[in-house]
């Protein structure tokens, strides 16, 4: 080694790379101006020899192997850094050539380092994790994670036959953000950061932020443009807007990837096939929206449910681009795309987010409180600005690079109550000496203003199984910000009762008609969904009775389901007949024709009962009516065995009623009991009301009518 070039080398430093110590690269391996010459630095430890390529004059200069660990300098003549990159021979003799990744600045600015470190940082996607991007005409990839208490983060990949001291990340000492762009790699590149913790061990992780990942169970990311796709739903985007009124028909099916997103040998389909599959069977349902389980990454055993790639959707069914293909087609279709969303918890897998960089980062810290007593997994730490900026950001993504039209909150019960699972003494209440966990709420309440300000046409939905006040509506309105909530109370009064044997349904009366007393505290969704009754063809095999009462209570059950207040979300019935297929996508026209039936959900005055007090009837008479009264439906559901050939009920308007639906059609395999002629109503009180309507009623049916006035 030259005297000149000797005096130029920071041997601590050189050791700490070396070593892989060292988180401060660019200061050391960074080209530098020195007296006249440039300072060439990098590590290459599986070189033979090493030479710096300048591009602009085609000159190849050798470098010193200054540590016999790999360690190469040169000194270049000239006093501006030129355009070079770095030609090696391995052992073999195998030339390759490589970019220097630490000429590279920073590719953050100082304002989205100020944001990262407030926890308001909402496009965070677009610089952590792995991007393809073109820096001074050179093509590469930016690499950045979050990992404030490393030693040392390194990118690790075939690239560099994941050697962790080859590509050592620059770390921001304000931000705790390890970042690196590394020339030449490109799109489907596959890695991992090794993490080094301060004591010396080390491991390696998955980006939580990856764009993509390999399929279970393998864990590396995959490197994935997901920009640049090119659009075609602009039209659907532009109407959706009024999807998000309370006064909207918004009837969703849920999608069982099992059976759709599957062939006859049981191997997954791409995200394209899926595409025409799943717009067949909502259109042949008749549903507004289809509701996906989590796509996002998840491992081989535990289900969609039990995220690990927060913004990775499943490689199972193909690439990124592949999914934004789906979402794209069905909005052409015009269907809405809803998705499943896990942001109470997370699974301990060992290179997954669990102590991602040997401490405590995304769960919850507490001794045997961050972790969920029914499912063993993660809690998210709600209190820490920068986990809370992980989830906000996620659902921005989403909705903003895959054009979803919302997302359902799984489990919020078990983000909003600190006992949620836990027996007495094992959990630690709040400052108020309560259990609501008031560091989910906020997170929940700053995570719903973000979208209604940012993606106001679109929707976020609570599965939430407790009695939490207020989750739906605005912020500044003090409520959480829902915009809907499932109506598991509903769900289960309803199941008790159509599961009961017919000849003791009037002791349980009630349970068809108390969801009333509480159908305005929240904007509801009524749910008939997999957790449940399985599927629709379960909850018909589950009912009481033959094959013909099964039906006939299948039908009905249906009806009250699609004619009480509020939205709808049915389970997955492929399997189904094909009358019952008729009579479900007769049933959602129905629904979808009407405003009566969705457009004044959200008022009172949209619902009215007729007669609800005689349980010995087991029949249901109701009326609905949109905000203006210019479309009124009388429904009459039937829940006894017994057909009603003159059955009065009463009418608050004069004037004729035409039977536009009847469970019993022939069509869906009935027997055509029904009312083919438009009935006049009598000037006769009946049910307090000043006029009286004489039907016929199937057993186990339905009827609705449509008012017109004369």
């Amino acid at each position: 080694m030259t005297d000149r070039l000797y005096e130029y080398m920071d041997w601590p430093r050189i050791e700490a790379v070396v070593y892989g110590e060292e988180n401060l690269p660019r200061e050391i391996l960074g080209p530098q101006a020195v007296k006249g010459s440039v300072l060439i630095q990098c590590f290459f430890p599986h070189a033979e020899s090493v030479k710096v390529h300048t591009k602009k004059d085609g000159k190849n200069y050798a470098m010193e192997l200054v540590d016999e660990t790999g360690y190469y300098a040169a000194l270049l003549p000239g006093k501006e850094i030129p355009s070079y990159e770095f030609i090696v021979e391995d052992m073999d003799g195998k030339k390759q050539r490589f970019g220097d990744p630490y000429r590279f600045p920073s590719q953050f600015t100082l304002e989205e380092e100020e944001m990262f470190r407030q926890g308001i940082y909402y496009k965070a996607y677009q610089k952590l994790g792995a991007h393809p991007m073109t820096i001074d005409r050179v093509k590469g990839v930016y690499f950045a994670v979050w990992a404030p208490n490393a030693l040392r983060v390194s990118v690790v990949g075939d690239f560099n036959q994941w050697d962790g001291r080859v590509h050592p990340m620059q770390k921001s000492p304000s931000t705790g953000i390890h970042e690196l762009f590394i020339p030449r790699l490109k799109q489907g590149d596959l890695y991992k950061f090794e993490i080094k913790m301060v004591g010396g061990a080390s491991f390696l992780k998955t980006d939580p932020y990856a764009n993509s990942r390999e399929i279970a169970p393998a864990t590396a990311g995959i490197v994935e443009k997901v920009a640049g796709y090119r659009w075609g739903d602009a039209a659907w985007l532009k109407k959706r807007k009024a999807m998000v009124s309370k006064s909207y028909a918004l009837s969703i099916g849920q999608i069982d990837l099992e059976a759709l997103g599957k062939n006859e040998e049981g191997d997954y389909v791409s995200y394209r096939e899926l595409a025409l599959r799943t717009v067949e069977y909502a259109l042949s349902a008749g549903y507004t929206h289809v509701e996906l389980p989590p796509l996002m990454e998840y491992g081989k055993e535990a289900g969609p449910y039990a995220t690990s790639g927060y913004y990775a959707p499943t490689s199972r069914y193909g690439s990124p681009r592949d999914f934004q293909y789906f979402v794209d087609y069905l909005h052409q279709k015009e269907i809405g795309v809803l998705m499943d969303w896990t942001p109470a918890h997370f699974p301990r897998e060992e290179e997954g987010m669990s102590m991602l960089d040997g401490t405590c980062l995304y769960e919850r810290c507490q001794s045997g409180e961050g972790i969920h007593p029914l499912w063993g997994t993660l809690l998210f730490d709600y209190a820490s600005p920068h986990v809370k900026n992980f989830l906000i950001s996620n659902v921005l993504y989403w909705l903003e690079c895959y054009h979803l039209d919302g997302l359902r909150l799984d489990d919020v019960d078990a983000m909003l109550y600190l006992d949620y699972g836990r027996t007495p003494g094992s959990w630690t209440p709040n400052i108020f000496g309560g259990n609501e966990n008031l560091e989910a709420v906020e997170f929940l309440k700053h995570l719903s203003s973000r979208v209604r300000k940012t993606h106001p046409d679109t929707l976020l939905i609570a599965q939430e199984d407790g009695y939490w006040r207020d989750l739906t509506g605005p912020v500044d309105e003090a409520h959480v910000g829902f915009h809907y909530k499932w109506n598991n109370g509903w769900t289960k009064s309803f199941l008790d009762y159509i599961h009961g044997d017919r000849s003791f349904r009037t002791a349980h009366h009630d349970e068809l008609t108390v969801s009333m007393l509480y159908a305005y505290s929240e904007a509801f969704i009524l749910t008939l969904n997999d957790r449940d009754i399985s599927s629709l063809e379960q909850f018909l095999e589950s009912l009481p009775g033959d094959e013909t009462v099964r039906q006939d209570n299948f039908k009905v059950a249906l009806g009250y389901f699609m004619t009480h207040p509020g939205k709808k979300y049915l389970a997955f019935g492929q399997n189904l007949s094909e009358e019952l297929k008729v009579y479900l996508r007769e049933l959602n026209q129905l629904y979808k024709d009407h405003p009566a039936l969705w457009e004044a959900d959200a008022e009172p005055a949209g619902f009215e009962w007729i007669q609800f007090m005689e349980p010995g009837e087991n029949i249901l008479a109701y009326i609905r009516k949109d905000s203006h009264k210019k479309d009124l439906l009388l429904v009459l559901c039937n829940f006894s065995g017994q057909e009603q050939d003159a059955y009065k009920v009463g009418v608050p308007y004069y004037g004729k009623y035409k039977e536009i639906f009847n469970s019993d059609g022939t069509a869906f395999g009935g027997n055509g009991v029904g009312n083919p002629r438009v009935k006049t109503c009598r000037k006769e009180e009946w049910d307090g009301r000043p006029y009286r309507l004489t039907v016929k009623l199937p057993p186990l049916g339905l009827a609705v009518f449509a008012y017109q006035p004369v």
